[in-house]
């Protein structure tokens, strides 16, 4: 039976991101640079959007869904290794900034590629880059297409194909039509969404469960593992606890759809009100977020399909209207993360790929419809990869985070920071940490009892000041 009072909010606020989308299609209509619009929104975001759009793309399915849901089955330990996303916008903008805003500004770089190849002047660097976001985006778009369906599932009572059908529909129509600008204005209406809905959520699963005392006793009686920070099963480490710093915190610095953000502010003051406001905005809603995963297993036991943990508590706990409204907060998360992986796949694809290899001077009418053919084309495939999905989504989401780190985040910090890196530095250290990354992904998961990003990362750094220092005579210094 679907739950229309749950349901109809929920569509009111998806027809609000429509007209949005709309308006912001009028830009791109209207634009003397398409690229700079569609990709960018003419870098003229605030500080306040600036600070959203980060935190709704990064907070995606993973956060809302499969974080709790993983919580619910961790306990206590997946809240404290969750809190390691507090550093994120800090460090994404502290690290990037100023300095990243000025140098993309003078190569008039759209994308994070198109500052790769401008600061290293090689096709292998934009290859290897095209190439690595094309295979670990389309794990994260899946992840989040998968999570998008679940929720509209458990929320219509639709079997989950139909409920897949119905998600892809809308996030296609809204991205092909609004473009970057869309993306980042309904990234502030979500990111507010996400903010009340989670705190209000949390309030109602304290209530529910007799309070917190209650709570906590319930879940040691069940097993006292879940009050620990080791997990139910007394097997996260504070050596892979501690390694989540990296994947989650400090390594977002490297992946290419958080730090393209980083050129889109309009200012030194943007970018200062950014810091503030995303790191504040991060720690409330993941917090809040993992604490209702693990609250709501004394309320809710038996839960088998982690990712269903969210929608089913909230529907249980709340009235049923406002049930729907709390959940546009993860349906928010995930559109808004759909929407800028599908822009950053398809700028990709048309601006790093199309245009500087194959028609660099196409008009920008057969750019436009490119554009947004590649971004449709992208969509059906993801679509497809989502068919039979695994019961967390949030092992995809990390798999992705950590392909994309060990493939970028030398060649972006060090190539800003560091005259003497060079195209070879940067090939060496995108092939070593993209290698090695999968190679311990495949065989040997946790190097050291850490994530095996950490080691991919560290042999990445060296690979690449190693190949830089010995083929320096070649190198191509970045300007003044």
């Amino acid at each position: 039976m679907m739950n229309w009072q749950a349901i109809l909010p929920l569509l009111l606020i998806i027809m609000i991101i429509f007209v949005i989308g709309m308006w912001a299609g009028k830009y791109v209509k209207t634009t003397d640079s398409f690229l700079q619009e569609y990709f960018l929104g003419g870098r003229s975001l605030g500080g306040f959007v600036l600070a959203m759009t980060m935190v709704t793309t990064y907070g995606s399915a993973s956060s809302f869904l499969s974080g709790p849901g993983t919580a619910y089955n961790e306990g206590l330990a997946w809240v404290l290794l969750s809190m390691t996303q507090l550093s994120t916008g800090y460090f994404v903008l502290m690290i990037l900034g100023k300095k990243f805003a000025i140098v993309t500004r003078k190569y008039k770089a759209i994308t994070i590629v198109d500052f790769l190849r401008d600061r290293y002047q090689s096709k292998w660097v934009v290859i290897l880059s095209a190439m690595s976001i094309l295979i670990f985006l389309f794990s994260a778009m899946s992840a989040q297409w998968i999570g998008g369906g679940r929720l509209i599932q458990s929320l219509t009572g639709f079997s989950y194909m139909t409920a897949l059908f119905i998600f892809s529909i809308s996030v296609l129509v809204y991205v092909v039509i609004g473009g970057f600008r869309a993306v980042a204005i309904t990234d502030a209406l979500q990111g507010i969404i996400m903010l009340i809905g989670t705190l209000i959520l949390l309030i109602a699963i304290i209530i529910a469960g007799g309070g917190v005392p209650n709570i906590i006793s319930n879940l040691a009686a069940e097993n006292p593992n879940l009050i620990t920070p080791f997990g139910a099963n007394a097997d996260l480490t504070p050596a892979y606890v501690s390694s989540f710093w990296v994947l989650v915190g400090v390594g977002v610095v490297a992946l290419p759809q958080i730090a393209v953000r980083t050129m889109s502010y309009k200012n030194s003051k943007s970018m200062h009100l950014g810091i503030m406001i995303s790191t504040i905005v991060v720690g409330f809603i993941m917090l809040n977020m993992h604490l209702i995963g693990v609250f709501a297993r004394p309320i809710m036991p038996g839960v088998e399909i982690g990712d269903t943990v969210m929608p089913l508590v909230a529907q249980q706990v709340l009235p049923s209207w406002l049930a729907g409204i709390i959940l546009a907060a993860p349906m928010a998360a995930i559109m808004t993360t759909v929407n800028s992986l599908l822009l950053l796949v398809s700028s990709t694809i048309v601006k790093d790929i199309y245009l500087n290899y194959i028609e660099p001077d196409a008009k920008e009418t057969k750019v436009k419809g490119l554009s947004m053919s590649v971004t449709a084309v992208i969509g059906i495939i993801v679509i497809t990869m989502s068919l039979n999905p695994p019961d967390l989504i949030i092992w995809l989401n990390l798999f992705s985070m950590g392909g994309l780190e060990a493939a970028f985040i030398w060649p972006i910090v060090m190539g800003l920071y560091w005259k003497k890196g060079n195209k070879y530095g940067a090939i060496a250290s995108m092939i070593t940490g993209v290698g090695s990354y999968i190679m311990f992904e495949s065989f040997y998961p946790q190097p050291f009892g850490m994530h095996s990003v950490v080691t991919a990362i560290v042999l990445a750094f060296i690979a690449y000041v190693s190949f830089s220092l010995v083929t320096g005579k070649n190198r191509v210094a970045l300007e003044n």
